[in-house]
């Protein structure tokens, strides 16, 4: 009797991963990753696109660090236990020109180097405000800027530790919220209002 040789299973993470990996997304459409779960997100609207704006002219203006800014950049993070790897792209990923940590890299790239990632909430705001703040803090991102437009607030998220953040500093919008090292810089946020 010949001994048969058995190609290894594929575990349950690996079969969604390779599904996900897989995924056909419509044009404009956003799918990601995140604690084991698929989410699909449709093309933004310009009140979106005009915050990120508002952002993105502040920190290339005014941080105290020279930042590069990728929107919707695909980042490969930590994952939650018995989950594959957290795929997610984020409004905005910045990060030091200094380290062109975006020049050269794969679709899907490790978040090593970034300072800091931005989301601004649209027709899944509970992804935003929890399911990518707990995934942003596993991959120790030190700054997670979140602008939640049902709650017309702006938060920052700092300090990660284990899968959450430890500090939080929140303002509603039309005030300033301070951004710390490297940016260092106060952001602005009247025009959101």
């Amino acid at each position: 009797m010949t001994a048969m040789a058995h190609e290894p299973m594929a575990t349950d993470t690996e079969t969604l991963l390779d599904f996900f990996l897989s995924l056909d997304t419509p044009e404009g459409f956003r799918a990601e990753l995140v604690e084991g779960e698929i989410v699909v997100t449709p093309p933004t609207d310009g009140d979106h696109e005009d915050y990120l704006s508002i952002i993105g002219r502040q920190v290339t203006r005014r941080s105290a660090t020279d930042m590069q800014i990728s929107g919707y950049k695909g980042l490969v993070l930590s994952h939650a236990e018995n989950q594959p790897a957290d795929h997610v792209i984020p409004d905005a990923t910045i990060a030091p020109y200094a380290l062109r940590l975006f020049r050269g890299a794969e679709p899907w790239m490790p978040s090593d180097g970034v300072d800091m990632v931005v989301e601004v909430t649209s027709s899944k705001p509970r992804h935003d405000r929890v399911t990518k703040r707990h995934a942003y803090a596993r991959a120790a991102i030190p700054l997670y800027l979140l602008v939640d437009r049902g709650k017309s607030v702006v938060t920052l998220f700092s300090e990660p530790k284990d899968a959450d953040y430890l500090t939080t500093h929140s303002a509603p919008f039309g005030d300033r919220l301070p951004l710390p090292a490297p940016f260092s810089f106060d952001l602005e946020t009247a025009d959101f209002v």
